[in-house]
């Protein structure tokens, strides 16, 4: 047996009854998850990109001003320690995140390089 089938067998298995053992009428399926457009896949592309060169530079100027404790990045950025430190080392995408990075960088006086080419290979 392949092992397409194989997860496909068990993919419907596990539609068909809960957690219990029951099934699921068609109605009460958990709806499937919606898939984003090319357009929204690309931004949020150009976002992570865009948010790996702020992290960077703005990892750097913090080392580059001794500055290592929680609390006092949160300072240094003018937010909570836990919620700056979660900005700088989150790496799932999050709406607002490079809002909140250029934020960041613009009070520590960071200026970041535009990359190169902004075209992604296709």
């Amino acid at each position: 047996m392949s092992g397409s089938f194989i997860m496909s067998h068990l993919a419907s298995a596990a539609a068909e009854t809960d957690i219990h053992g029951m099934s699921l009428s068609p109605d009460q399926m958990p709806s499937p998850k919606p898939k984003i457009s090319p357009e929204e896949r690309r931004r949020r592309t150009a976002d992570r990109l865009t948010m790996i060169r702020l992290k960077m530079a703005i990892g750097r100027e913090l080392e580059e001003r001794g500055i290592t404790r929680p609390a006092e990045i949160g300072a240094a950025l003018g937010m909570p320690p836990a919620e700056a430190t979660k900005l700088l080392t989150r790496h799932q995408w999050r709406e607002g995140a490079v809002e909140q990075l250029e934020a960041a960088a613009a009070r520590l006086g960071v200026r970041v390089p535009e990359p190169a080419s902004s075209e992604w290979p296709s």
